[in-house]
């Protein structure tokens, strides 16, 4: 087969796969985050797990995929699900968080609407909670994608011990071309990737700008200012009014308002009773399921060895220390980006037209396939100017590129769905910049970056884990750090050190845990409490 046709084969393959599983990821994200805000337990126990498992890089997942879809599916099949299910561990877990953040923070008079209506789950769903979590998708789509992509070499072909397992598309093709040279066909390849994520990105781009004017509240009605009538301007207003679901909404509970009895209440707090126990007992069952498995895990290992790993702890929590370290200063300069290159784009369609589809597109190149070409060809420069750090820079450069996009998209699109009247604050105060960003801009948007640096500290793990301990990164050059817990799991995983590998693993896991409780599910009740712009906009 030519080589060019292979490769447009491959990459649709790819394609197809990346973009199919984000749709299941969508739609499962839908039901349990509505569970989630229905039961207390059962959001704690979800939160905790999106924020481990968004933690864990796509690597990790190795063991379960050998033991689940090699060995017990086997053949073709089982190497084409291992591979959807590498994928779509790269690409749910901020879908799950968006869809869970904007089902946390519908405003409470809309939920009254459709709770008093005596909505069903179904209803409920399509009327209100799936058009308001319509942005934030989209928001999500953009990395996820690049994360989809990003992730395609160790998602499509991957080595468990001695065995290579691979199915079709661009990432296995890359690896056979990188493993006989062929340059070439390495450039093609990138470039027909770069073309359909380029198509990829003008599509989400539209639908970006569908959703912001069709799923955002009163975004396309303009505020109408006191004095004469205008007609033209009222006729707008009506017209953006009439196509938004979420303000059909607030019409349809005018109609069903009188038809509220006492009955009505009786019945939807028993049902409301009833759901909370389901979901309260699906969340212990969980719990269950992961209490069986860590008592599993202690049992199997030896007395003597637990001696070993607790001596091992303070090394294991030091290196986690400097991971921290590493992610932090992944995530400041992210949010430096974020804010001040999200919002000019985001104000200014021309730039936004070609800045788009090339961040999108350099976002989503797998590094494993790039990152060496540039390693070798910087080293010598920056060896000479950063010295003993130049490890460090690799590193932290290798993070950067492989989560920057998730605070990035989440603040340009909850720029772009802000709700018109907010703009027209700013523009009748005339605010500056820095005091528009203060009062308006950064709180109108806090839900969606909430979320977005939710995602970049978790997923930033994924390319610390892949930078820390890169031997052979160029021939005979590699790339390692002085410490790092991401380090260590790697080491002891290439020496067969499952125990140290798990253990490190482990207290990796309740430290993210921890994290989840007291960072991201504080921060997402605060968004829900103070920062709904469109709470304001509806309440008014």
């Amino acid at each position: 087969m030519d080589a060019i046709i292979l490769i447009i084969l491959a990459v649709l393959a790819t394609a197809g796969r990346v973009i199919g599983l984000i749709l299941l990821s969508i739609l499962t994200g839908w039901f349990l985050a509505y569970a989630s805000i229905k039961s207390k337990f059962f959001e704690n126990i979800y939160i905790i797990l999106i924020e481990v498992f968004e933690s864990v890089p796509v690597i990790t997942f190795f063991p379960v995929v050998l033991v689940i879809f090699i060995t017990r599916v086997g053949g073709p099949l089982g190497v084409e699900l291992a591979a959807d299910f590498l994928v779509f561990t790269a690409v749910v877990w901020n879908i799950w968080m968006g869809e869970y953040q904007a089902f946390k923070t519908v405003p409470r008079e809309m939920v009254e609407v459709v709770e008093n209506s005596r909505f069903g789950l179904f209803s409920r769903l399509r009327y209100l909670y799936i058009p308001f979590s319509v942005p934030r998708i989209t928001a999500n789509l953009f990395p996820s994608v690049s994360d989809g992509f990003f992730y395609i070499t160790v998602s499509e072909v991957f080595e468990v011990g001695v065995h290579t397992y691979q199915t079709f598309g661009i990432g296995s093709v890359l690896d056979t071309f990188v493993a006989s040279a062929q340059l070439f066909n390495i450039e093609m390849a990138l470039l027909i990737l770069g073309i359909v994520i380029v198509a990829i990105v003008i599509v989400l781009r539209e639908f970006s700008k569908y959703a912001v004017g069709r799923y955002t509240l009163d975004t396309d009605a303009p505020v109408m200012k006191r004095g004469r009538l205008n007609l033209r301007e009222t006729a707008r207003v009506f017209a953006a009014l009439s196509k938004n679901p979420l303000t059909r909404l607030a019409r349809y509970y005018k109609y069903r308002e009188g038809d509220k009895h006492e009955q009505t209440y009786e019945k939807k707090e028993k049902k409301q009773k009833r759901y909370k126990y389901i979901y309260a007992s699906i969340g212990i069952i969980i719990l269950i399921a992961l209490l069986y498995g860590v008592v599993s895990l202690i049992i199997s290992v030896k007395p003597s060895e637990w001696s070993i790993l607790f001596n091992k702890t303070p090394f294991l929590l030091t290196g986690l220390g400097f991971d921290y370290v590493r992610v932090g200063s992944i995530l400041l300069v992210s949010m430096v980006i974020a804010i001040f290159l999200g919002y000019y784009l985001a104000v200014n369609k021309r730039a936004e037209k070609y800045w788009i589809p090339i961040i999108q597109s350099l976002s989503a190149y797998p590094a494993p396939i790039y990152f060496p070409f540039l390693f070798i060809l910087t080293e010598p420069f920056m060896l000479s100017l950063f010295g003993g750090f130049t490890n460090e820079l690799y590193v932290l450069s290798l993070g950067f590129v492989s989560t920057f996009y998730y605070v990035f998209y989440s603040f340009w699109m909850g720029v772009k769905a802000m709700p018109s009247e907010y703009w027209e604050i700013t523009k009748n105060l005339k605010l500056g910049y820095f005091k528009k960003m203060r009062k308006v801009i950064i709180p109108s948007t806090f839900p969606y970056l909430i979320s977005g640096i939710s995602s970049t500290i978790n997923s930033a793990w994924g390319g610390l884990m892949i930078g820390e301990y890169w031997p052979n990164i160029y021939g005979t050059h590699s790339l390692s750090v002085h410490t790092g817990l991401m380090k260590t799991i790697d080491i002891a995983t290439a020496n067969g050190d499952l125990t140290l590998a798990a253990w490190g693993s482990l207290i990796f896991g309740i430290i993210v845990a921890i994290y989840s409780v007291l960072f991201t599910r504080k921060m997402m009740d605060l968004a829900q409490k103070k920062y709904v712009a469109e709470e304001g906009v509806y309440s008014a």
